[in-house]
């Protein structure tokens, strides 16, 4: 069995490993576990994609949870304020859509007063039971999330990727801070710190596998993100095997040589910094409904420097290894939480643990430069090459004239 082959089996057995772990583990701390997986797969989402703009296409942005925060926000607006019914309100925005009416709640901050409640809130009170009121669907608003993401990475894409040095990191970094700043001061439509919450992924509940799940149940949002996670690895390896991943490597090497070539740099420039942040995007619209609720705390820059890290420690120029990388580091932050103590003294490992994540990312970055990951991948894909070069040149007679 060659050295291929065996990664192959081995990428099959992780993949069974995490489609097979919901039924067979059964700890006492089943519900916690499960989370640390989902949110796993949700950061190796976001560190694969960005591994794809910064190792393969060389560009580095700081922007990845300000769109992750897009799509978060916009699945988490479109279900907060926008519903159908079969009346009119006579209170809020509507617009009759044959026996439907389109209904727009106003927004009211976070206050609680009866005199400043919304208008579908008075309406249904109104009608005391009478009216059925639709929300809009999940999909829908995760899909409207995720095209949030990639309009405006194709906006900044197009006003920034023509520029080369720092200005995209520069420009992404603000763009992040300036979607928090906003979103905390925009208190009356999206709630400020207190946040937007959200239906569940399955707020009706699900039957899967033959079994009935509440909305609550971890296993519906596990395979969900599960397999979101594979379809982007999936999409990501394809553009890295195909034309597209030759000319943002060739990009990332020396621009001016693509060019000179013929490679369009700023269209593939912006195709693979849209791709990414829809992706990101994706991913939040999807994890905001898993948790139920969005502040703008979720778009900070210490998790963006946490995404970065988990791509590089996994591996920058390798988005399998970023992925991997990014769900080993989630269970080991996760697991380092418990203190213990030595002696007299105790460890509180809440803050400590951090100092252990930046010990570990110092070590990488100095004497592992393409991650710990990588070179374990490379074992299998690249390592036999050099054997077989020796062996075919040693079998070959020799071109030198004797003398």
């Amino acid at each position: 069995m060659t050295r291929i082959q065996v990664l192959w089996l081995i990428c099959f057995g992780i993949v069974g490993f995490f489609l097979a772990f919901p039924f067979i583990y059964g700890g006492r701390d089943y519900e916690y576990i499960m989370h640390i997986c989902i949110t796993g797969f949700f950061y190796a989402i976001l560190a694969s994609s960005w591994s794809m703009l910064a190792g393969y296409g060389g560009q580095f942005s700081f922007g990845h949870m300000g769109f992750m925060g897009l799509g978060a926000y916009g699945t988490a607006l479109f279900s907060h304020y926008f519903y159908l019914s079969p009346k009119p309100t006579g209170l809020c925005t509507e617009f009759a859509f044959g026996d439907q009416y389109f209904i727009i709640k106003n927004p009211v901050g976070v206050t609680s007063s009866t005199l400043t409640q919304d208008c579908l809130t008075k309406a249904m009170e109104n009608w005391n039971g009478t009216v059925e009121v639709t929300p809009m669907p999940i999909v829908l608003g995760i899909l409207i999330g995720a095209s949030l993401g990639a309009l405006f990475g194709f906006l900044i894409g197009m006003l920034v990727l023509r520029l080369r040095a720092a200005y995209l990191a520069l420009f992404t970094l603000g763009f992040s801070e300036i979607l928090r700043a906003t979103i905390s001061a925009e208190i009356d439509i999206t709630r400020g710190q207190a946040g937007i919450e959200l239906p569940h992924l399955f707020e009706n509940g699900v039957v899967l596998f033959g079994y009935e799940f509440t909305k609550t149940d971890k296993i519906p949002p596990y395979f969900v993100m599960f397999f979101l996670l594979l379809a982007c690895l999936a999409i990501l390896a394809w553009l890295a095997q195909s034309r597209f991943g030759l000319f943002i490597r060739a990009l990332r090497e020396d621009e001016d040589a693509a060019a000179a070539l013929g490679i369009n740099i700023v269209r593939y420039k912006v195709l693979v910094f849209v791709i990414t942040c829809t992706m990101a995007a994706l991913a939040g619209a999807v994890q905001a409904h898993y948790i139920g609720i969005i502040t703008p705390n979720n778009l900070m820059i210490m998790q963006m420097s946490l995404v970065v890290a988990m791509a590089v420690i996994g591996g920058l120029e390798n988005f399998a290894a970023a992925a991997i990388g990014a769900i080993i580091i989630e269970f080991i932050l996760e697991l380092l939480r418990n203190s213990f103590v030595i002696g007299d003294v105790e460890v509180d490992m809440t803050i400590w643990r951090l100092v252990f994540f930046g010990v570990l990312l110092m070590v990488t970055l100095r004497f592992y430069r393409n991650g710990l990951i990588t070179p374990i991948i490379e074992f299998f894909t690249r390592a036999h090459v050099a054997a077989e070069t020796v062996s075919k040149r040693t079998s070959e007679p020799s071109s030198n004239p004797t003398a």
